[in-house]
C-alpha cells in the first residue's frame, strides 16, 4: 500500500448527508482494505456518523456544508476529520441539560480512547473548526472461507 492515502468529501449541512458521509467512509476504507462488517468498521461508522451529526446540528444553519477528509499514514495511523465553517467549538454540556443531547462528543471520546486513538479539536484558518479521531490502523486477517 502507498505511504499516504487522502480521500475527502464536501457534503451539503443537512441530515440526509449524514448516511452518505457513513457510507463514503465506508467504502474509502474497503478500498484501502478494511472490510466493511468488522468490528473495527462499525465502530468508525458510529463515530462518523456522530461527528457529521454534531456538523450538522451544531452549527446552527451557519454552515451551507462540511468537509469529511480520511487519511491513512504507512499503514500505521488513520485520521478522520470533520471540519465544518461555524466557529464555535464543540463543549460538553452540564449533565442535567444533557437530557436528549450533548453526549456525542463523549460517545466519540470513549469509542476512539477504546481503540487506542485520540480525539482532537482544533479552529481552522477560515474560521470554522475540525474534529477529528487518530486511531492506530489495524486490517483484521482474512477469514477463511465457510464451507
Amino acid at each position: 500500500m502507498a505511504d499516504h492515502l487522502e480521500a475527502s468529501v464536501t457534503l451539503p449541512s443537512d441530515p440526509a448527508s449524514v448516511s452518505a458521509a457513513r457510507a463514503y467512509v465506508v467504502s474509502t476504507l474497503a478500498e484501502w482494505g478494511l472490510p466493511p462488517d468488522t468490528e473495527v468498521a462499525e465502530t468508525i461508522r458510529l463515530i462518523v456518523s456522530e461527528l457529521t451529526t454534531n456538523a450538522v446540528q451544531h452549527t446552527l444553519g451557519q454552515s451551507p456544508t462540511f468537509r469529511v477528509d480520511i487519511e491513512l499514514d504507512r499503514d500505521e495511523t488513520l485520521r478522520i476529520g470533520v471540519t465544518d465553517s461555524h466557529p464555535r467549538l464543540p463543549r460538553r454540556l452540564p449533565a442535567a441539560v444533557q437530557q436528549d443531547n450533548g453526549r456525542g462528543l463523549v460517545i466519540i471520546r470513549w469509542l476512539t480512547a477504546e481503540c487506542g486513538g485520540n480525539l482532537r479539536v482544533r479552529p481552522t484558518r477560515e474560521g470554522g473548526k475540525t474534529v477529528s479521531i487518530e486511531l492506530p490502523w489495524t486490517v483484521p486477517a482474512a477469514s477463511a472461507p465457510r464451507e
